[in-house]
Formats: structure tokens, sequence, C-alpha cells
């Protein structure tokens, strides 16, 4: 009959800390990525970041002027940001 021989302590570590380090990095990866995709699609998600975290805001930006060569995103913010306070300083008169 066939005896079965124990694993030693360390491979069975390894092995259970590989498996946690893949979950871990995926739920990370999905959790930053849903992050982006709201900065990317929402701007009053991005208003709320830039009150906030303003230094993530700017990586943002930074990341996506790299990336793509445009600041049009930045641009855009500001303008409507500045005639929403504009509005909203014509509202208080």
């Amino acid at each position: 009959m066939l005896q079965k021989q124990a694993r030693p302590g360390y491979k069975k570590f390894i092995k259970t800390s590989a498996k946690t380090l893949i979950v871990v990095e995926a739920i990370l990866f999905a959790v930053s990525y849903a992050g982006w995709y709201r900065l990317n699609t929402n701007r009053e998600f991005r208003y709320y970041v830039k009150e906030n975290y303003p230094s993530v805001l700017e990586a943002y930006y930074q990341l996506g002027e790299t990336l793509g060569g445009d600041k049009s995103i930045r641009l855009y913010d500001d303008n409507i940001w500045q005639q929403e306070q504009q509005q909203k300083q014509q509202a208080k008169k």
C-alpha cells in the first residue's frame, strides 16, 4: 500500500501566500479601476475629489495628459466649475 508523505510546511505556506497575494492584487486592481472609471465619467465626482483629495485629481489629470497629450478635461472642468461658482455668486445677490 502506498503511504502518503506529508508536505514540508514551507511549501504549503508559499502556495497559500501566493494564492492570497493574487486575490488581493485582483481586488486592488478592481477597486482602482472602478475609481478611475468614476473619475473619467463623472464630473461631480471629480469635483468631490478636487475638494477633498486634490493630489489624487492632479495625478489623474497628469496621467491623462501624459498618455493622451490632451489638457481638454482639465480645462473643461475648470470652465464648468468657474461658471457654477459665478452662478452661485449671482444667486446670492
